[in-house]
């Protein structure tokens, strides 16, 4: 038995949630997310939590098991709390900025590079280099923050691009200075 499969989701005051047949509709504070989940999973609903099950053992149901839970976890967590992705910008001249509903970068290229969101997502520039991505789909908050990273990912020997404020980046030591008389 999946061990996060088999843990039931709880349903928070001021959330509603409907189930038909492999549809999960949620509806809270932030908003209302619906997604379809795989039909060979069971999904019910019992004292005021969400139980997830399989039907059998094989391969498809267990690896889908925990993987359904997990997705209507992320959909309760996402219409009370909502979801955000803080990135950073490091480098000189790296800029970013929010004009109107576009994210404008300045990234070390010819031209601006202007980002505009998905749908449901919005974002904050609190400072030139921060830029904090929110809303209550995990997946396209993820999807934009990744977006957003894809224009100038860092790279490992100064650190420079766009990276996730809990990222490390893996530096590099660098080409080192030949010595002389070396023979070739």
């Amino acid at each position: 038995m999946s061990r996060i499969g088999k843990r039931p989701i709880g349903i928070p005051s001021g959330v509603d949630v409907k189930i038909e047949g492999s549809v999960v509709t949620v509806k809270g504070p932030k908003g209302t997310l619906t997604k379809e989940m795989h039909s060979h999973i069971n999904i019910a609903l019992e004292d005021q939590q969400i139980v997830v099950t399989r039907p059998d053992d094989e391969p498809l149901s267990r690896s889908l098991h925990g993987l359904t839970r997990t997705l209507i976890a992320n959909m309760v967590e996402g219409v009370t709390n909502g979801f955000t992705k803080s990135l950073d910008m490091v480098g000189v001249g790296y800029r970013a900025a929010k004009q109107g509903n576009k994210l404008v970068l300045s990234v070390g290229k010819s031209h601006p590079v202007e980002l505009i969101p998905f749908d449901g997502i919005d974002f904050e520039v609190p400072a030139q280099n921060k830029i904090i991505v929110m809303g209550m789909d995990k997946e396209l908050v993820g999807d934009f923050a990744a977006e957003i990273r894809k224009e100038r990912p860092p790279e490992p020997y100064k650190g420079k691009g766009i990276k996730y404020s809990n990222e490390i980046v893996r530096r590099k030591a660098g080409k080192a200075g030949a010595k002389k008389g070396a023979k070739k």
